[in-house]
């Protein structure tokens, strides 16, 4: 998949990955400002160490396609210093050369330098020795802050030269993640790291938990997150927690939804002054991971529907957490959270697989949130000038209950006569009802003429007064070389009043003929697509032959571990799992073998070795070919049986029937 060459000439022109590394970067209340010119980024998580570095240019090439145009990424200090004193840069560890990946694609990057990043990774990033030093970890402890200062000076051997003033990717950093104590603590930070050489335009923190005292203004922008479900959960019921705030317009920028397994129930508070910050988040749910005892199947339209709430709210940058999922890679031990290590241990998550049901998956395969989220990403990029200076306006309660269907939710945000109408008629696992006799009234203007109805699960943008469209019941997706390319809402009648005209009824034509003067109407799926190549079509799976070899032994006891959630098994209990041989196609370049079963936790071995895991929650376990060492005919196979009455969520799209079952298994094209 490769962008037309007007993408590229046009669209990220724009764009903050076309800004010369040159060109001032500054902020204000509102927003990032490069080169003179707002920007709303979109920021895409991806963890540079969970990707084998073969195939970073490919995956930064998707992100960029998908709209993305900064890059996050994790620093996990146990990624490269598992034994202590030795530093390992290379492989899918090499920094360095991620960066000089992500310059060479006019990709922006935010480092997220720790020490702790958590990220589900062993012990929250910080390496098992690290813990025998007798001091505290996350202090200003002299000795735990000398550990750290050797860490980021071996850090700095690989941004040094790659900074934004040097002409390099790196914009910004984050120090530590999730932080609650002294504000001080994260200037100490900040203070070791600037004495080292580190010289950006702008650092950032995690906007939550709040901080026990400040940071002073202006040293760290608070970034904010939120998300349609949690891993993280004790409770095994359906929509726990308080994930239905994420579907509200509210003027509050912060969850009380994330990390609930460490801080608990959160109040909606803010750090004084924070509001004198740009919007921006860094953690809005591209999906979710699944922990052994909770396991969320998420939908493309959480993603999409928490986006779009968020712009309306007022975020200048939507930042994705994940936006391309990955591999744990290979260590001297599993690099895995769970609950018997030392620290960070709030759950069981899997050994290998963080696929994190992002719009990018684990092996580079696109969800369909991808392309849906994609559409937005064109608007916020063609129309961030225009977007960026609006305040947000709140019509609707802020504080509706989970699943309330009394209201249309919506927003708006304007600056003078201009302005944009946000709608979202959709929240995770509820069923909201088609909305009737709805019309907006906003900057003077009301529309459209004729009170329309808004159908369920409906979430979309309106322009009021936008480059000379007083108004239209369609979303506004791009703008290039005079034409304006817009969505046409499925269930809503397109309305644009142009030129003094109000036109009805209008039918979309794809990018072949405008419906009037340079305007284009598209539908959903051609506006999620606009710009890219089309696909060459499905392509058929292909059956691969297997043999069940072993049946399954004994049931495990499941065991409740030190965070009061049920245990994932260990190595050792699959000596009583399912086994299945696997016979391997000869070409495997761009190859996803799909394992459709059932079963409780599924595992695949080459050569005897753990090289993927799936905790079974619903979809098909993945697995990469093309990442087999040469040689490799066969593949193990082996599956433990669901229980009953198992201390665990599972979706409802997942079959719980006791026992396990291998419905089929597949190779398909990437």
């Amino acid at each position: 998949m490769k962008l037309l060459t007007v993408l590229c000439a046009v669209a990220v022109s724009s764009a903050v990955a076309a800004a010369a590394p040159s060109e001032e970067v500054r902020w204000d209340s509102k927003s990032l400002i490069i080169g003179g010119r707002r920007v709303v980024p979109v920021m895409g998580e991806v963890h540079y160490s969970r990707i084998p570095a073969a195939e970073w240019k490919a995956e930064v090439d998707k992100m960029k396609e998908g709209g993305v145009t900064i890059i996050a990424t994790y620093v996990f200090w146990n990624h490269v210093e598992e034994t202590e004193g030795i530093f390992n840069w290379s492989g899918q560890r090499d920094l360095r050369r991620f960066l000089e990946v992500c310059k060479e694609a006019g990709m922006p990057v935010v480092l997220r330098v720790g020490p702790f990043c958590h990220g589900e990774v062993r012990n929250g990033g910080i390496p098992d020795w690290m813990f025998s030093k007798g001091c505290k970890m996350r202090t200003e402890q002299p000795v735990f802050l000398g550990y750290v200062e050797m860490l980021y000076r071996q850090i700095y051997t690989q941004v040094a030269g790659l900074q934004w003033k040097d002409g390099g990717p790196l914009m910004a950093c984050q120090f530590d993640n999730e932080y609650r104590g002294h504000g001080s603590y994260l200037m100490a930070l900040k203070r070791m790291a600037r004495n080292i050489g580190f010289d950006l335009p702008f650092y950032t923190r995690t906007g939550w938990p709040e901080l026990a005292s400040p940071v002073p203004f202006g040293e760290m922008l608070p970034l904010y997150g939120d998300y349609a479900d949690g891993f993280w959960e004790r409770s095994l019921k359906e929509t726990a927690g308080n994930y239905y705030k994420a579907f509200n317009f509210k003027a509050f920028r912060s969850s009380t939804a994330i990390a609930t397994d460490e801080f608990g129930e959160q109040k909606e508070k803010l750090n004084k002054g924070e509001e004198q910050y740009p919007y921006f988040t860094c953690e809005l749910g591209g999906g979710m991971a699944t922990a052994y005892h909770r396991r969320p199947y998420v939908y493309p339209e959480d993603a999409y529907s928490m986006a779009v709430v968020k712009l309306g709210s007022g975020s200048n940058l939507l930042g994705y957490y994940m936006y391309h999922g990955g591999t744990n890679p290979e260590g001297a031990g599993y690099l895995n959270e769970n609950q018997r290590t030392l620290a960070t241990n709030h759950n069981d998550m899997p050994v290998k697989t963080y696929d994190f049901q992002a719009p990018l998956g684990e092996f580079g395969q696109t969800y369909p949130h991808y392309y849906l989220l994609r559409k937005l990403h064109l608007f916020m990029n063609d129309w961030a000038e225009t977007l960026a200076p609006m305040d947000a306006v709140f019509p609707c309660a802020q504080d509706i209950g989970k699943g309330d269907d009394s209201h249309l939710r919506w927003a708006y945000r304007a600056a003078g006569k201009s302005g944009f109408v946000f709608v979202n008629n959709y929240e995770r696992l509820q069923q909201l009802s088609d909305k009737k006799q709805v019309q907006f009234d906003v900057c003077g203007v009301k529309f459209p003429q004729r009170p329309l109805t808004v159908p369920a699960g409906t979430v979309c943008i309106f322009p009021v007064n936008i480059d000379g469209i007083r108004y239209a019941t369609a979303q506004l997706i791009a703008k290039r070389n005079g034409n304006v390319y817009m969505e046409q809402i499925k269930g809503i009648p397109t309305e644009i009043a142009v030129d003094g005209k109000v036109l009805k009824n209008l039918k979309p034509k794809g990018t072949a003929k405008p419906v009037y003067k340079n305007i284009y109407l598209l539908t959903s799926a051609e506006a999620g697509r606009l710009f890219l190549e089309q696909a060459s079509g499905q392509q058929a799976e292909t059956a691969v032959s297997y043999t069940k070899t072993k049946e399954a032994g004994a049931l495990r006891n499941i065991t409740i571990g030190v965070q009061k959630v049920a245990e994932m098994p260990q190595d050792a209990d699959f000596g009583q799992a399912a086994v299945y041989t696997i016979d391997l196609p000869d070409e495997r370049s761009g190859k996803l073998l799909a394992v459709d079963y059932r079963g409780d936790v599924a595992r695949l071995y080459a050569n005897g070795r753990l090289i993927a895991d799936n905790f079974y929650y619903g979809r098909r376990f993945l697995y990469g070919l093309w990442r087999l060492p040469a040689g490799v005919k066969q593949l193990e196979l082996r599956i433990l049986p669901l229980q009953k009455d198992m201390p665990v969520y599972f979706p409802c799209e997942a079959d719980t029937a006791p026992g396990e079952q291998v419905i089929s298994i597949t190779v398909k094209q990437l």
